[in-house]
């Protein structure tokens, strides 16, 4: 077996022309605005919703092409939401990835269309490259974990308690981890969700890979929560040491680092409990976890 960044460097290349591609295929999109979505789309990235139905697919016995459209889908949602959550009106970040966000780059109005016309082709790539009923079901999948629900429900939470948590109750870390369940959470597992359905895969395994994006995405959150207190921008590719002075709800905040170290290590080694019984095909599902917790950026 190839090394983790071997595996992963290769998928990336896979994921990277897919999108490349898909935005290709935008006839009648007007110039600028297909420049902003490739300039946010196909910025330097992990890759990690990709690779998780990527990774998810394979397990459960399918090929990796076949998971192209759902990461290509998912990725795209999540570049939409980057874009959208960089303006202003939201978190007003200047830099993502290491370059000048979309709205610093191409004006705050070609942004938010950027990203709804990211998040529009995301259900039109799912809807055309598969079957008419896994299609739905990706569709359906993705819409509840983007939506108010999803991704979209906990960046409210976040808003509504930045800046206002002296006139909140306490908050405890049940209600944290809900709010990033949603937030960050809920992208990671539906790309994993994808993946398996895409294959075919029964619903034992469907839960068992929602139980692994749920601690994947919680371990995520609480590194990304630590990248900011203790990394630097070079490293990391946008501001850090921000949050607190935001009022954000962190982590490192409610724990403190130690605490959310401990806690981040806990979660990868649930997670990888929770695909164990599957051997060796879930492998890579494992260091991958490991890998998340273990980052510098």
């Amino acid at each position: 077996m190839s090394s983790l960044d071997d595996y992963l460097r290769q998928k990336r290349t896979l994921v990277d022309a897919y999108l490349d591609e898909a935005l290709r295929q935008c006839d009648g999109c007007p110039a600028t605005l297909l420049e902003a979505m490739r300039y946010s789309l196909l910025a330097p990235g992990k890759r990690l919703r990709p690779l998780l139905a990527i990774l998810a697919c394979e397990a459960c016995g399918g090929r990796d092409r076949d998971a192209l459209p759902a990461g290509a889908a998912v990725e795209m949602v999540h570049a939409y939401s980057l874009i959208h959550d960089d303006l202003p009106a939201m978190d007003d970040d200047d830099l993502r990835r290491g370059r000048p966000t979309c709205h610093k780059q191409f004006g705050e109005a070609t942004a938010i269309l950027a990203g709804d016309a990211l998040l529009t082709r995301a259900f039109e790539v799912l809807a055309r490259m598969y079957p008419s009923s896994v299609g739905a079901e990706c569709c359906l999948e993705l819409a509840a974990a983007a939506g108010a629900a999803g991704m979209v429900g906990g960046q409210m939470d976040d808003l509504a308690y930045e800046g206002a948590r002296e006139r909140l109750s306490p908050v405890s870390l049940q209600q944290l981890e809900a709010l990033h369940a949603r937030k960050t959470g809920a992208l990671f597992r539906v790309a994993l969700r994808m993946g398996v359905l895409i294959a075919g895969g029964s619903n034992d395994l469907l839960e068992r890979f929602d139980e692994y994006g749920h601690r994947f995405g919680l371990a995520f959150q609480i590194t990304d929560d630590l990248l900011d207190v203790e990394g630097t921008a070079d490293n990391v590719g946008k501001r850090v040491q921000k949050d607190a002075g935001r009022g954000k709800l962190t982590y490192p905040g409610l724990l403190g680092v130690a605490e959310s170290r401990r806690r981040a290590e806990r979660l990868c080694r649930e997670a990888c409990e929770v695909l164990s019984p599957l051997g060796p095909a879930a492998a890579r599902l494992a260091e991958l976890a490991r890998y998340v917790v273990e980052r510098d950026r």
